[in-house]
C-alpha cells in the first residue's frame, strides 16, 4: 500500500477550511480520500452535516488529485476553483457525526486550459451516499488570479 504525506501537503486549505483527513489512494486518473464527519465545527448542525457539504468533500479531494499529481512532476501545489455541479445526489440531509466517509474522485476530463470534468462518489461502509459531477478550474497562477478578481471589485 502506498504511503501519502499528510493531507496538508496536497491541498491549499488551512485550517477550519481543510475538511479532509487523509489521501488514500491517487494515480494519474483518480484519487480516493476519507474524512470522519466531525463532532464541532464549520457547517456543522444538530442533525449533523448537511449534505451539501459532499460538494466540497469531493472538490477537496480533486484538490488533493491535482496536488499528488504536481508534486509527482517536482511542481508546485496550485490553487484551484470549483464552478459547479451536475446531478448532486445525496441519499439524506445530513451525514451523521463520527462516520467515515470515503470520497473517490475520478477524473473525465483535463483541459490543457485548466478545465477540467470528475465523477464523484462518497461512500460509507460501502453504501453510496452521494454522487455528483463537478466542474473545476485551475489557472496557472491561482493567486494571481484571486488578486485580479479582487482588483476588479475595488
Amino acid at each position: 500500500m502506498k504511503e501519502f504525506l499528510p493531507i496538508e501537503n496536497y491541498v491549499p486549505h488551512r485550517g477550519a477550511m481543510l475538511l479532509l483527513d487523509r489521501l488514500l489512494a491517487a494515480d494519474a486518473e483518480s484519487a480516493v480520500a476519507e474524512v470522519t464527519v466531525p463532532r464541532d465545527g464549520l457547517y456543522l448542525q444538530d442533525e449533523g452535516m448537511p449534505a451539501w457539504v459532499g460538494l466540497e468533500y469531493m472538490a477537496q479531494t480533486v484538490a488533493a488529485w491535482a496536488g499528488w499529481r504536481a508534486l509527482q512532476a517536482g511542481q508546485q501545489v496550485k490553487l484551484g476553483f470549483l464552478l459547479g455541479t451536475r446531478k448532486y445526489d445525496a441519499g439524506a440531509d445530513f451525514f451523521a457525526p463520527d462516520t467515515v466517509l470515503t470520497v473517490s474522485v475520478q477524473c473525465e476530463l483535463m483541459g490543457e486550459n485548466g478545465l477540467g470534468m470528475f465523477d464523484c462518489t462518497i461512500r460509507a461502509d460501502e453504501e453510496v451516499r452521494a454522487t455528483a459531477r463537478i466542474s473545476v478550474y485551475e489557472p496557472e497562477d491561482g493567486g494571481a488570479y484571486v488578486q485580479a478578481l479582487q482588483n476588479t471589485e475595488s
